[in-house]
């Protein structure tokens, strides 16, 4: 048994359709101490850069939330909240302002990131002199041109004039003109978190890939890959730039090129900005347990998700971890390599998958309650 304070850090991503990544930490939590009233527990959620990236950073860290009305990814109003975490870095999503969760259209090829660019003018014109960027969950498969038309950048057909801001347009691109553009931009220091590397093009590329997730049949792949195509050109024939081939230049359906060709981005993968910010590492000395999760455990999450990040900041400190999870799929060796000591299943009994989902709280809690005895029963904190 253990005599001593039990120290454990509950640091979960969401679980998707089920519990966000806070709700997912104060579950955990209740299990921790229904069974260990005075274990010290700090609770850290998590983002791999996607959904959550603002709102568990801001919480964590401090600093204050900002809602703002753009265009959305169809281009009609929305609202879309990002965070300062002080005065000068702004903290923001994608998915808040051209999200496929925000589509009603899911036709990536009628969908802009105008949206985006306005959630990032906003920021420089409020101060902001850095700017951290989670471009997960997009509608869009525009090129960024968007983005960039909202910062003033103008894409121009063969007669001049301004082509539709969405994929459908990125095929009569012939030109583009940065006299508007805003000069401010230069001097912005932008972090991008992205943890895809496709190129912008090709059968790899955005559309390819992505585009069928958003509703794309394969015509519109076809044709949305020759747009980019025609995109690429009209960068290097307008600009000199050749970024087609970066790494991630086909994130978001290709954003991330345009984030490149336009502002002053570096595309990072996004648990590791997330650690950064959070400063996970130093959060973990002393600590005797970490206990993480997410919804689904497969081949995804060998790929840069949380867990595999948790379990090798872990790792190095020799402290024992577990994962949480809905589901999980394969083989499991990997993630006890990389530092996951063992992987749990919440579901404990065949139920509808609804119910199911109803339920991740209180099973979460009951699962965790359960480890925690074993913990507690073997005394393994005290190496016993």
């Amino acid at each position: 048994m253990i005599d001593r304070q039990l120290h454990v850090v509950v640091a979960p991503d969401s679980f998707k359709g089920s519990l966000s990544a806070h709700e997912a930490a104060v579950a955990i939590e209740k299990g921790v101490h229904d069974v260990l009233p005075n274990a010290v527990v700090d609770k850290i959620p998590l983002s791999d850069g996607g959904e959550g990236l603002v709102k568990n950073t801001i919480n964590a860290l401090g600093g204050s939330f900002r809602s703002i009305e753009v265009t959305g990814p169809d281009f009609e109003p929305v609202v879309a909240t990002y965070g300062f975490l002080d005065k000068q870095t702004a903290v923001m999503e994608m998915a808040q302002a051209s999200g496929i969760i925000l589509s009603k259209w899911h036709d990536p090829s009628s969908t802009t990131t105008y949206g985006t660019g306005e959630m990032i003018r906003d920021a420089i014109k409020q101060g902001a002199k850095k700017i951290i960027l989670g471009i997960g969950g997009s509608a869009t498969n525009d090129g960024g041109i968007g983005m960039a038309a909202a910062l003033g950048a103008r894409f121009l057909d063969s007669h001049g004039k301004g082509v539709e801001l969405s994929g459908s347009g990125l095929s009569s691109i012939e030109s583009i003109d940065l006299s508007f553009y805003d000069k401010r931009i230069s001097d912005i220091e932008i972090v991008v978190a992205c943890d895809v590397t496709n190129p912008l093009y090709g059968e790899n590329g955005a559309a390819y890939v992505y585009a069928a997730q958003k509703g794309a049949n394969s015509e519109m792949i076809r044709r949305l890959d020759k747009g980019l195509r025609n995109y690429h050109r009209a960068l290097q024939k307008s600009l000199g730039l050749d970024c087609a081939n970066k790494e991630g230049a086909g994130a978001a359906g290709g954003l991330g090129a345009g984030l490149l060709a336009f502002t002053n981005a570096t595309l990072r993968p996004g648990i590791e900005i997330v650690f950064e910010l959070l400063d996970f590492d130093n959060k973990l000395a002393g600590v005797d347990l970490v206990i993480t999760g997410e919804g689904s455990i497969d081949a995804q999450t060998l790929e840069g998700k949380v867990l595999l990040g948790v379990g090798r900041y872990t790792k190095k400190r020799g402290i024992p971890t577990i994962a949480l999870c809905g589901q999980y799929k394969g083989d499991l060796s990997i993630l006890n390599q990389e530092g996951i000591t063992s992987v749990f299943s919440i579901n404990h009994e065949l139920i509808d998958e609804q119910l199911a989902i109803m339920k991740t709280a209180e099973t979460v809690t009951l699962t965790t309650r359960q480890i925690i005895r074993t913990v507690n029963a073997l005394g393994v904190m005290q190496g016993e």
